[in-house]
């Protein structure tokens, strides 16, 4: 994916910037085959009610209103709706970090500069010594957000927010008593299996497995499966937590 040109709007301050997807999708990639002669599968945009393959350019969008009623939007009406300075991100608050829920971040962006930037420098040290995050505006692939700027070692991340009304936090009313010695309990076991955030650790096994299964199989040999362990349910609560203490 290219690098995204924006400008991180500061008061009167104006800093050019690349955005740099910081995720990158590592899952193996199948293909869909006709089981009959092992050949791709084609996706065609068909019209049901014409009968015929359609092609690019004479598809447009439509917003369904009622059933079967459509209002018609051309591609220049939706991009005069685009916000003005789409390609800059306007920064309108800091906030404190800890006061957004990690549930609204999207994706991120690490945020670099083509040439050596006064401007950058200073904001990235001024983000460190107020331990403060900016909230933004921005356009991104055609749809608007709003973002973090955040201080990571010396450089600027970017997150996307989802909206409030995208976030579905269901809050658990109901009240159950725990006594004393679970509570114990449960608590000993968290101190257990305390430890530090090292991503470095958590590989992904399921991807690690079929890029083994594709060897195994260009090799000839019979794909390995996974071993799983049966569990055994315990009902008692306090005996649960007492077994998980000893192992």
């Amino acid at each position: 994916m290219p690098n995204i040109h924006s400008n991180i709007s500061f008061g009167l301050v104006n800093i050019p910037v690349l955005l740099n997807p910081i995720v990158k999708n590592n899952d193996v990639s199948f293909n869909q085959l006709h089981k009959k002669c092992m050949h791709r599968i084609q996706y065609l945009k068909y019209c049901p009610h014409c009968k015929i393959e359609v092609k690019a350019n004479e598809i447009l969008k439509g917003y369904q209103y009622e059933k079967g009623e459509y209002l018609e939007f051309s591609t220049k009406e939706l991009q005069d709706l685009k916000p003005e300075n789409d390609g800059d991100m306007e920064i309108i608050s800091f906030v404190p970090l800890k006061e957004i829920d990690p549930s609204y971040f999207e994706k991120s962006y690490i945020l670099t500069t083509e040439k050596k930037s006064r401007s950058y420098q200073l904001f990235v040290k001024a983000l460190e010594k107020t331990n403060l995050v900016g909230i933004c505006r921005c356009v991104l692939h055609n749809k608007f957000y709003y973002a973090v700027l955040r201080y990571y070692e010396s450089n600027i991340i970017l997150s996307t927010l989802y909206f409030e009304e995208e976030i579905n936090l269901k809050q658990n009313t109901d009240k159950v008593s725990v006594n004393a010695k679970e509570l114990d309990l449960a608590v000993q076991l968290i101190q257990n299996l305390k430890g530090h955030f090292t991503p470095e650790k958590y590989k992904d096994e399921y991807q690690e497995k079929i890029q083994d299964a594709i060897v195994d199989k260009l090799h000839g040999r019979k794909i390995q499966k996974t071993k799983k362990s049966p569990k055994k349910e315990v009902t008692d609560l306090m005996k649960a937590l007492e077994k998980s203490l000893k192992k």
